[in-house]
Order: C-alpha cells, then structure tokens, then sequence
C-alpha cells in the first residue's frame, strides 16, 4: 500500500511538474506589456512628479522610451503599482522586466509553501499545482502584478488560519494592488467575525489612501477618479457577467448584488470556520468584477488551493483535479481549454459547491471546522 502510493504521488508530481515546464518553455510574442506600463508610470511619478502619473500622453511618451518596440496602454492601476517598482527604474528595461518577472513568481511560490498543511510529498504536488495552469506563468510573462495579490491571500489564509488576525489583516493590504480580484475578502471575514483582521486591513488601506492623496495632490487624484469612472478599456470582460451571459445595466447589477448577498450569508454561516471563507470571497470576487484579464485567474488557482488545503473531502478530492486538467497548459496549448468566457460559470459552479457546503443540513458546525492535516 505505501509502495502504491509512493508510485502515484511520483507521477502525480511528474505530471504537475511537466505541466508547469511546458507553461514556462512557451514564450509569448508579447512579454512584459503590464510591468512596461507600471514602470512607465514611475518613471514619470519620478520625472514629472507623482501627480502626474495619471497623465497617459506622459506614460505613453515614457513606454516608448523604454522600449518604442512594445505597444502603449494606459496606466489605470493604483498609485502603489507604481511606487512598487520604483526600484527597478535603475536598471534597463528588459533587465527590470526580467528582475520583477522572477520576483513575482518566486514570491507566489514561496508563499504556497510557507502557507500549505500538507505534510510529504503531497505537499510539493499542490504547489507546483497551483503554479500549473497557463493563466499563472502568463500573468508572470506579463509582468502582472496580481501573483502578488495571489500570494498575500494566500499568507493571510495561513495567517488567519494561525489566529494571527492582525498580520493575516496587514497580508490581505496587498488587495490594494488591484481591488477588483479578491475585495470581498475582507469584508467577508467581518462578517465572520474576524474583525481584527478587517480593521488591521481597513487600516493599511487607509495609511495607503492617506499617503497617495499626498503625493499626488488634488490634480493627480482627480485624474486617478476621472479615470475610475470612465468606460472600461474593450477586451476585458470575456471573464465577466457581460462576457460570459450577455448581462448588462441593471440585470448584471442585480445579478452581483445577489452574488455579494449569497457571499456574505455564507460568509456569516461560517463563522468558526474562517478558511472556507477565502476561497468563497475570491470566487465572489472574480464573479461581481467588471473588467477582469485571464491572468486574473491567478486568484481562481489561489482559491482552489486553499479548499484543497482545508476540506479533504472526496468530493473537492475528484472534482479539483478535473478543473486543473480543464486550466492546464495540455488542453490550453492544443486549444481545447475552455475559453475565457466559459469561466465564469466555472466559478458559478464552484461558488454553488462552497454554498452547499455551507448550507447544507447535515453538515454540523464540528464539520466545517475539520482541517487538514498540519
């Protein structure tokens, strides 16, 4: 019997480790085209001032500059995108892209291994996992900065789990990189009553706001607002309500608000049994978002992570493993992977069975307590 299971935990290893080989092996035409946005952006916060990062013909005259061979977009990220990858506007372009690509990764990795409960073999099986499906290495490819956002949910998780609820708060600050991915995650842990970790969050946001009003002024904060209610940029909402089932104007804002609703009663049903709330946020998360990119999915895979880590179950057992095989790069590579649109009812799927969960009557508040093995 430990014979057996040595052989499939070796070839379940070997099958998530070639997965996340062959991610890497494939090299995009285009790499690097969200860290050459950030960067433009604070090398104009240091040029011109930092009211000014908001001023896009400044930040597309800056992407030219650092590379006139890549294309121009629009920075529309939080001012603290910019203030992160200040350091690397010391070194050359492709030098820093190379630099913040590895950061990124190595950043996401580590927190998958610090944070996980699986003991052995199995362990390594789950990270690297995780790590698998192509949306990760092409978040890493894009310079995205959302694997970071990805790896404080994860921390915090572990953090919580811990009851070390300020830290987990302070973890979760990282949020702020970009809101739209994991939002309802704190608020999802007040309402289970976690509430030193909602206001140690609420508080580093609001250490954060106070900073970004200063240094960009009245002019670059009502340029930052202006560019918050102005039309979403087109090619970002196959991963959203509009996207995936046609919803727009009022029906999709019922339709998120019932979301948020179902998320936070469930949220509040588990009370005592916090972890499972990470997972039902992030999902409610990806869900309600607007505008949303396929390396967005890196939160998906963080979410799937932590139920594998939390419920044992056969079910999450049976049914994780099938979705990795409908993310992984040997379906996405030969175009059979579901595409972006189909997503979402993916995620509607999953946040039904963490309801159920839930909800369930014969499910006992001892149940929902059960954790893995530490």
């Amino acid at each position: 019997m430990i014979k057996s299971r040595r052989i499939w935990s070796g070839l379940g290893l070997g099958v998530v480790t070639v997965a996340l080989a062959i991610d890497i092996a494939h090299r995009p035409e285009r790499m690097g085209i969200d860290f050459h946005t950030y960067l433009a952006a604070a090398t104009v916060g240091l040029q011109q001032g930092w009211s000014h990062i908001y001023d896009q013909a400044l930040v597309a005259a800056a992407q030219k500059q650092l590379d006139p061979h890549d294309w121009s977009q629009p920075f529309l990220s939080p001012p603290t995108v910019a203030w992160l990858v200040v350091p690397l506007t010391l070194f050359s372009y492709w030098v820093a892209y190379s630099v913040w690509a590895v950061f990124t990764f190595i950043v996401l990795a580590g927190a998958l291994v610090w944070s996980g409960v699986s003991t052995g073999i199995s362990r390594w099986i789950v990270v690297v996992a995780a790590l698998a499906p192509w949306w990760v290495i092409h978040a890493v490819n894009l310079g995205q900065v959302v694997p970071l956002v990805a790896a404080g949910v994860v921390v915090g998780w572990r953090l919580l789990r811990d009851d070390r609820d300020i830290a987990a708060g302070i973890a979760l600050s990282v949020i702020f990189l970009k809101p739209n991915t994991a939002i309802l995650v704190p608020f999802a842990l007040l309402v289970a009553g976690r509430y030193r970790a909602f206001v140690s969050w609420l508080a580093v946001g609001g250490a954060v706001a106070l900073i970004a009003v200063l240094l960009l002024g009245v002019h670059g904060t009502s340029a930052y607002v202006n560019e918050l209610r102005a039309p979403l940029p087109s090619g970002a909402d196959a991963l959203t309500l509009h996207g995936a089932m046609e919803l727009s104007g009022v029906v999709a804002l019922a339709v998120r608000l019932l979301i948020v609703g179902a998320v936070l009663a469930t949220a509040f049903k588990l009370r005592g049994s916090s972890g499972m709330v990470f997972p039902l946020a992030i999902v409610g998360s990806l869900l309600t978002s607007p505008y949303l990119h396929a390396s967005d999915l890196c939160l998906l895979a963080a979410a799937a992570w932590i139920v594998w880590e939390e419920r044992p179950d056969t079910a999450w057992r049976v049914a994780l493993p099938a979705a990795w095989v409908l993310a992984s790069p040997f379906l996405w590579l030969t175009t059979h992977s579901p595409g972006l649109n189909r997503w979402p009812w993916i995620e509607l799927i999953f946040l039904a069975a963490l309801g159920l969960m839930a909800w369930r009557p014969l499910t006992g508040p001892a149940d929902l307590r059960t954790r893995a093995p530490a």
